[in-house]
């Protein structure tokens, strides 16, 4: 029933979370919640059958040498799913401290959770298993989603079931949770949220807790290498961005955002009018205060637990068919469509999706703007020595787009972003158009929505955004994206 499900992000959209069975061929049994969740030891020889051989085929976590330790799904002989994570070797070089851990992860049992309801000490091999959540992670259904973006009320029902877990390990004495963000929040067969078991452990007995990019981790983890408590609010507070954005914005441009009051960058426009301006405002505020510097200024889960009930049961209230009353607005958005838009070369080049253009005028903005991605104030010691490497990633990447080899530009694009400790909007930029060559528009423009985050003041991002909204057919979208770029530059 439960499961990790770090799916990559170029799969197959998942199932819609709002469906109440799941499509798919091998979920005819073992998923209906007939097994009793009992804590127990396995075998390697079972797991091992059990996921075919750990077959590559079964993988459904992502796996690089950031994320190493790989989650595969598999099934028991008596037709019981699982999630089965294999840790890298060595990483739990004494057997009894991780049984300790297992079992003590392996006392909890809610309906908030994914449980873990066994574990593998063989040998050098180290295994959790867990049950079995078939409709994917939230990342997928968030960011990636096909049909229809995520209701404001499910967004909201996610962050109160995690928080309701969260609140569950802090009773019952497991007050860490470690590397929290969309891809540890899965759903189950009728769509209801679980929180992973799987981030209730340490990834290796060295405490390495985060995996994911270091721009997202709590300031005290960069500082010290550790997490304390208060950690597991301020990446509740990341989360809480996710949902509220529909997008992945690193918190320290959203601090920069919420000085501004910039709140219409932060809130996804496909949820205007499934909410009250006060409930948005109010959903900002606990956000910002989850991401407080000073770990003793974040709120506590029990408090975030009790807001985010209050802001359901408003919106459980709230008409669905709501349509924001702006009398004007209808004549706003109709008289600029009557008159000659200014564009920049740039800009005149997106109108025409000319992808050869955009690219020579990419070309021209250099790349020395990209070098303060690395000149950054942290001091966590374990970053530096990896600076250069990752500077190499980028590159690598911008010879490959000089040389149109957009793949690769791609590869190495991905690899730098992956490990910068900051978002470089002329990067994304980059990316975006090597998007757009291989033809891959929803990652383009995910990538276009991404840089203007990160640079809310640069037209680009808008103009890119209009380019990729064009070949997604969104045409009216696509237009607007111009005016806002063409606006913006004029201003």
């Amino acid at each position: 029933m439960g499961c990790i499900c770090f799916k990559s992000l170029r799969l197959k959209p998942p199932p819609s979370i709002t469906s109440t069975v799941v499509d798919s061929q091998d979920d005819d049994n073992g998923d209906d919640g007939q097994y009793p969740l009992i804590f127990r030891e396995f075998s390697f020889e079972q797991l091992r059958i059990a996921t075919d051989g750990f077959s590559p085929g079964n993988i459904v976590s992502e796996h690089d040498e950031w994320v190493p330790n790989t989650v595969y799904k598999g099934k028991l002989g008596d037709g019981r799913r699982i999630a089965v994570k294999r840790f890298q070797r060595l990483s739990w070089p004494d057997p009894f401290e991780f049984i300790k851990e297992a079992e003590a992860v392996g006392r909890l049992r809610s309906e908030h959770i994914a449980n873990l309801i066994g574990y593998c000490s063989d040998d050098s091999e180290r295994l959790l298993v867990a049950e079995f959540m078939p409709n994917s992670t939230l990342s997928n259904h968030l960011f990636h989603w096909e049909k229809r973006p995520m209701k404001w009320q499910t967004r909201l029902k996610v962050a109160l079931h995690t928080a309701k877990a969260l609140e569950y390990c802090n009773d019952n004495g497991i007050n860490l949770y470690h590397d929290l963000n969309p891809y540890r929040i899965l759903f189950d067969k009728v769509g209801n949220p679980k929180l992973s078991c799987f981030g209730l452990m340490k990834n290796s007995h060295e405490g390495k807790n985060h995996s994911t990019n270091l721009a997202f981790a709590p300031p005290e983890y960069l500082r010290l290498g550790t997490l304390i408590p208060e950690s597991v609010t301020y990446s509740f507070g990341t989360l809480l961005l996710d949902l509220m954005s529909g997008r992945h914005i690193p918190p320290n441009h959203a601090l920069d955002l919420f000085q501004t009051k910039n709140y219409l960058v932060l809130v996804d426009s496909a949820l205007d009018g499934q909410f009250s301006d006060e409930d948005r405002t109010e959903l900002v505020h606990i956000a910002s205060r989850c991401l407080k510097t000073e770990p003793e200024e974040r709120p506590s889960i029990r408090f975030l637990m009790s807001t985010l009930s209050r802001l359901q049961r408003r919106a459980e209230l709230w008409p669905t068919n709501v349509k924001r009353l702006m009398p004007s607005s209808s004549n706003k958005k109709t008289k600029p469509a009557t008159e000659p838009l200014q564009l920049t070369p740039f800009g005149d080049a997106c109108l025409r999706a000319d992808l050869c253009t955009m690219h020579e005028l990419l070309e021209k903005l250099g790349y020395g703007a990209d070098d303060d991605v690395v000149s950054n104030e942290f001091s966590f010691q374990m970053w530096t020595g990896e600076m250069q490497e990752n500077m190499d990633h980028k590159n690598h990447g911008d010879a490959a787009f000089r040389a149109k080899d957009y793949d690769t530009g791609i590869e190495f694009y991905t690899e730098f972003m992956y490990g910068a400790p900051t978002v470089s909007p002329t990067v994304l930029a980059r990316r975006c158009l090597c998007y757009l060559m291989t033809e891959m528009f929803s990652e383009a423009l995910s990538d276009a929505m991404q840089a203007q985050v990160a640079s809310p003041e640069w037209p680009i991002p808008l103009y890119l955004q209009a380019a990729c909204l064009f070949k997604l057919d969104m045409e009216a979208e696509a237009k607007e994206a111009l005016r806002h770029g063409s606006a913006l530059e004029s201003y």
